[in-house]
């Protein structure tokens, strides 16, 4: 049987991506079933408790998924994504939330165009090309539809949203910020439970204090790590970061140097 996960060899045709290699359908299905069998045992394991085991079991399942079965591939590693947050594991959870969210992409783009327009709140608009057609063919194959590409892109940003705020700095929590929202806007807002809009309001509300906080953090980090570099490159010259003054000018935000013979403020 050949490998689900083995890209073929294609001519490239122009900048567009080749189509996936698509097995015969008897096939497929038989490669789909073994990955949901897996599936479900992972789940159940999940729900004993077992998280780690619960990954293992859910590679197992992505190992025989065909690789063009995106909304497959996203459950999968969406529930990936589930385990590591009960495991507190912050950062193979963004990272498992995002290789789901890929996925979904691949299927619908969460930002299209119509007549040199952008069109917000994802569908597929106008031509698509073979390798996105062959993955939507196969969404329909498999008794899926746009609408359950909307749910769990929600699902999987919640997910991934919750990890990042865990992680906290200021990057993760920019990320954290624009996956909130996300979720606060359609189609995305259509599958938020009363609980997640809860949440989804409240990071809205918190994060941008938060996110300023870890910014000024950092950057007064990062300010005093170039003061020392500073220091020990002035100090041959008998200088110091202490004999330049910066000072912002609040009106158009930049900053003036000066320099002080004393050193002194």
């Amino acid at each position: 049987m050949a490998s689900s996960q083995t890209e073929p060899t294609h001519k490239e045709s122009g900048d567009a991506p080749p189509p996936p290699e698509i097995f015969p359908l008897e096939e497929e299905q038989q490669l789909l079933s073994e990955s949901n069998t897996a599936k479900v045992s992972a789940n159940k394991i999940f729900t004993s408790g077992d998280y780690s085991s619960a990954v293992q079991g859910y590679e197992k399942a992505l190992a025989v998924c065909p690789i063009y079965l995106e909304y497959d591939i996203a459950v999968l590693r969406s529930n990936i994504s589930a385990c590591h947050l009960k495991l507190q594991e912050w950062k193979e959870a963004v990272e498992s939330a995002s290789q789901a969210l890929e996925s979904l992409d691949r299927l619908d783009p969460p930002l299209a165009k119509e007549d040199g327009k952008s069109v917000e709140g994802g569908g597929i608009i106008g031509e698509v090309d073979d390798a996105t057609e062959v993955r939507l063919a196969a969404l329909t194959r498999t008794g899926k539809a746009m609408q359950d590409v909307h749910k769990l892109r929600t699902k999987a940003l919640l997910r991934r949203a919750k990890a990042r705020r865990e992680v906290g700095g200021w990057s993760s929590l920019q990320g954290a910020l624009e996956d909130y929202q996300a979720l606060s806007q359609p189609p995305n807002s259509a599958f938020l439970t009363g609980m997640d809009q809860t949440t989804v309001n409240a990071a809205l509300r918190e994060l941008p204090v938060r996110l300023e906080d870890a910014k000024n953090k950092e950057m007064s980090e990062m300010m005093g790590k170039l003061k020392q570099l500073g220091n020990g490159i002035l100090k041959p010259f008998g200088l110091s970061t202490e004999n330049f003054q910066f000072t912002k000018d609040q009106a158009s935000g930049g900053y003036s140097m000066q320099f002080n013979q004393e050193g002194k403020s």
